[in-house]
Parts: C-alpha cells; structure tokens; sequence
C-alpha cells in the first residue's frame, strides 16, 4: 500500500522523450509522485527501486508492433499496480489489458491530468477510467450478459462507489463475508459466458458495457 506523503512510480516506455516527459508531469504534482527508475524495456519494472515502486506505468508497445500483454500479465500477478499509457487508442485492447488486470487504460494523448490521476488512484490499489476509455466502455453494449440477480447488482454498484467492501456491508445491512460472497458470484458467472473480470477495474469496465452504471457515477 502506498503512503500518500511518498508515492513512487517506474515508467516502461521505449521513447526517452516520453519518459522525461511522465516524469515531469509526475514530479510537478502536489504531492509530486517520485519516479525512482525508468526504462525502455520492462525490466526497469523488476530491478532496483523499480521492483518495488507503487505504481507501474507500462508503454504497450515497447520496440515494436506487438503488444506487451505478458509482460503485463507476469506485473499483475505479481501484484503490482498497472498504468497501461499507450499510443494507440483501441477499445478491444483496453478492455483486454483491463481484464488482465490493468488499473487503467489511457492513452498518451490524454495528457498530464489524467495520468496523474491514473497514477494516484493506481497506488491506492483503484481504477480510473479516463475520457477515452469511458467512450470506448460505454459504446460496448454487449448482448452477452450474465443474469445477475437484483442483489448482486446492489452490491456491485455499492461497491463501485464505495471505499472497502465493509462500508458496501454497512451501507447494506449484510456482512463483508457477504459481500465477498456475491462479488465471487458476479465474477463466475461473468467467466462462465467468456467475460472473465478478474479485478475490480474489469468489473467496472463490465457493467459499463452492460448498462450497470454510468460513468458520471463512478
């Protein structure tokens, strides 16, 4: 968990320039976001101060045309935290990265705001789903949705907009053990028709597809 009085970043992109450029816009925050390590290949991620920054902010394409999506993968399972910034603004590659647990999708068009925004909410474990990346979630209605009871969807949206599960279980009346319960519910039953969403980010990109939530709620 990061502290708020020091977060630090490691920022993977294969332009010097773009790295200067995020750590700048990173540092000249208030508080600054401390970047300890840079790099063009991922490996910045794993070694040194880098191996233990709060957040990693992960250009997709690193030296050519295809995406990192193991390396992003090999992050997440690690439990790092997950910045994708990338040039290419694809809405089937940002709900990809999402579900592989990204904390959020943007694209390097979006400017210093909303990175460091992205980066912020990174270090605290949350998802930020920026202007792009809302467009893209909200023009996905899928047909294919899972059948969530009245409940599952109380509970999913409370916790969208809540803090911690046990404020979704006070706001509720029901225990955390609950909760936990209809989440794991909500995540079978998506994986079951091949919408895996694994994380909470995933989760919120689903309901945004399925007309759960809107993103003015979140």
């Amino acid at each position: 968990m990061a502290h708020e009085d020091r977060l630090t970043a490691v920022v993977v992109d294969d332009h010097p320039a773009v790295r200067a450029g995020v750590a700048y816009w990173l540092t000249s925050g208030t508080p600054p976001i401390e970047v300890v390590s840079s790099g063009e290949d991922v490996s910045a991620a794993w070694l040194d101060e880098g191996a233990t920054a709060d957040v990693v902010i992960l250009d997709l394409h690193l030296g050519g045309p295809t995406p990192v999506l193991g390396d992003l993968r090999r992050l997440v399972e690690a439990g790092r935290n997950v910045v994708v910034y990338s040039m290419r603004a694809d809405d089937e590659i940002a709900l990809h990265c999402l579900e592989l647990g990204a904390l959020c999708y943007l694209t390097k068009a979006e400017g210093a705001d909303h990175l460091v925004e992205a980066t912020r909410a990174a270090a605290r474990g949350d998802a930020y789903t920026p202007p792009s990346l809302a467009g893209a979630l909200a023009g996905d209605r899928s047909d294919h949705r899972p059948a969530l009871s009245a409940r599952e969807t109380e509970v999913l949206v409370e916790w969208f907009q809540s803090e911690s599960k046990d404020f979704v279980a006070q706001r509720l009346g029901i225990t955390a053990s609950t909760v936990n319960s209809h989440l794991e519910r909500i995540r079978v039953k998506y994986a079951q028709i091949g919408r895996d969403a694994p994380t909470k980010a995933a989760l919120v990109a689903r309901a945004i597809q399925d007309g759960l939530i809107g993103v003015d709620e979140l």
